[in-house]
């Protein structure tokens, strides 16, 4: 029996992430009963332009929820710890873009095209991953299923957009101070980041690995549902980039295999395209990948330090694929498979 049409909410709905996931909405135009506008306090009361009409903001509290069937949230950790829970007592599935529920053990971490199984586990929240790591995924799925991954190492150069507005802010600032020779005190970042590269994003865990590098191993690991057994290390780095997140990934499989044979998987793949043309300089990079939904690969190669291994680099709209292209997606599934 099919359900009723969902009536769905967006939770963060004036933030970056949040608008981006009102233009993929329509883009995919994804169906729905009637739509919902959440903020904060301080967003609420201004008015968001969707589907060529005004709708006022709303501030998100317990009661907001009610008759909602599906939360699209991107309002933060703290927000969603606090209304999660209340959206679910309310009869609604909530997707999550932070990180507060990521690695709990009754909450499925998906990746659409991924791992769609696993939504089928919800108890009321589904989480959205990582966005470093939601690019990956995408890659590395189709090559675990045929030659099942034995060892990884991700290199990561994330945009500056990955950490919000004030951050997007400060790249341009800090650069048109850097070019006429003024001083510049930088805030978002712990150092300058224009002209720089800064080897840190988030704090630092007692492994010496940073919480974003240690997110990208224990999502990846839960993701494709990887044993512990298989060594997973992740090295970010924060680039003077707007928006693009890229990754030099080394992977080492237990099957034999290819470059041209993990070329061919993952010109098959779905939500990937392949750039690899080494002769015609032809890779991707974050400049090309900018406000497009597919995770782009090149520079596909047999790598010298490990047997049966491939290193590859790959390049994705991290606002988008890392964020609401994916919750989207997310609802997406939800809806298909009668979910909510």
């Amino acid at each position: 029996m099919t359900k009723e049409l969902p009536n769905i909410a967006v939770l963060g709905a004036t933030g970056v992430v949040g608008r981006e996931i009102l233009n993929i909405l329509i883009e995919n135009d994804v169906p729905y009963k009637n739509i919902k506008f959440l903020a904060s306090a301080r967003s609420a009361g201004s008015t968001i332009e969707f589907k060529g009409e005004k709708h006022t903001v709303i501030e998100a509290t317990p009661e907001s929820f009610k008759d909602v069937n599906i939360v699209l949230a991107s309002a933060g950790g703290s927000t969603s710890l606090k209304l999660a829970q209340e959206a679910v007592k309310c009869g609604a599935v909530y997707i999550d873009n932070s990180s507060a529920f990521r690695m709990e053990k009754d909450v499925p971490l998906v990746i659409a095209g991924v791992n769609d199984e696993d939504l089928k586990n919800h108890k009321g929240i589904v989480a959205n991953p990582n966005c470093s790591t939601s690019q990956l995924m995408l890659v590395l799925k189709p090559l675990d299923e045929y030659a099942k991954i034995k060892r990884l190492i991700v290199s990561t150069y994330q945009a500056v957009s990955g950490a919000g507005l004030k951050a997007i802010n400060e790249l341009t600032e800090n650069t048109k101070a850097h070019l006429v020779g003024m001083p510049y005190e930088n805030d978002a970042f712990k150092y300058e980041i224009a002209f720089n590269v800064i080897p840190q994003i988030d704090m630092f865990c007692e492994n010496g690995y940073t919480k974003e590098e240690m997110k990208v191993t224990n999502e990846t690991r839960k993701i494709l549902h990887l044993s512990e057994n298989v060594p997973i290390s992740c090295t970010a780095v924060r680039v003077p980039v707007y928006k693009g997140h890229s990754e030099a990934v080394t992977i080492e499989f237990e099957k034999d295999i290819t470059p041209d044979k993990a070329r061919e998987i993952l010109e098959n793949a779905w939500g990937v395209e392949v750039m690899d043309d080494v002769d015609n300089f032809v890779y991707p990079t974050p400049r090309h990948a900018a406000d497009k939904n597919p995770v782009y690969v090149g520079r596909i190669r047999k790598s010298i330090a490990f047997d049966n291994g491939i290193d590859l680099f790959c390049v994705a709209d991290n606002i988008r694929i890392g964020a609401a292209l994916n919750t989207v997606r997310l609802a997406q599934k939800v809806i298909e498979m009668q979910l909510y």
